[in-house]
């Protein structure tokens, strides 16, 4: 892990008053670089506010977040070949990190949810897409939420590296992970704004360790 990346962490845990996750946050940005260097990508779901913190770190990955990422040159010259329009793409793209949030998924969802209930919601998504290649995020902030435990259990038993962002006392969420990322907090709104800064300074390392200096 580059220096800089450590940097970080040390710096925005500290900021938060978040220094008791050191591990868990190094733990967690490592082993994700290390599946998406080997062509995973990362899934990741939750519910009402955690749907939409689901939907944010896909927003944060998928293009430049804190850097600009901008095409190599080989990868411009592809797209210049192409004309006007491969000009403009070669100009506007910027890489990005292959994310899915299962929450921002609507036809998909409400077809689980009437065919096989609401518990499926996102266990049937995470069965078609996870490998064992890949990182799933489940947030909760009981940890007990039952769509995404079952997603969970789906994503540990494919192979996938299984990442609970949780508060309380980590739920159910807690006794499948491989890590568990928990807040000290037994309110759901304070618990889902110390989970901002945790998916920022995820995002930010994976950005950096791919595409910083």
């Amino acid at each position: 892990m580059k220096n800089s990346t450590l940097k970080f962490i040390n710096d925005i845990l500290h900021e938060n008053d978040l220094e008791y996750l050191h591990d868990e946050t190094v733990k967690a940005v490592g082993n994700s670089v290390l599946r998406i260097k080997n062509g995973g990508k990362i899934v990741v779901c939750g519910n009402g506010g955690s749907a939409a913190d689901s939907a944010h770190i896909a927003g944060e990955l998928l293009k430049g977040f804190i850097l600009p990422r901008k095409l190599k040159p080989e990868d411009k010259a592809k797209f210049e070949k192409s004309g006007k329009d491969g000009a403009l793409l070669a100009e506007k793209l910027q890489y990005g990190i292959p994310t899915i949030a299962l929450s921002g998924t609507d036809p998909v969802s409400t077809a689980v949810v009437n065919d096989n209930g609401a518990e499926m919601m996102y266990a049937q998504q995470a069965f078609a897409l996870l490998t064992d290649k890949d990182v799933f995020i489940g947030i909760s902030t009981s940890g007990n939420a039952e769509n995404v435990r079952l997603a969970m259990r789906v994503a540990k038993t494919v192979g996938a590296y299984s990442i609970a962002l949780s508060g309380k006392s980590g739920g159910a969420l807690k006794e499948i992970a491989d890590l568990s990322i928990i807040v000290k907090s037994d309110t759901t709104y304070k618990i889902q704004e110390k989970h901002l800064p945790i998916y920022h300074l995820y995002c930010m390392c994976l950005e950096n360790e791919f595409f910083g200096e």
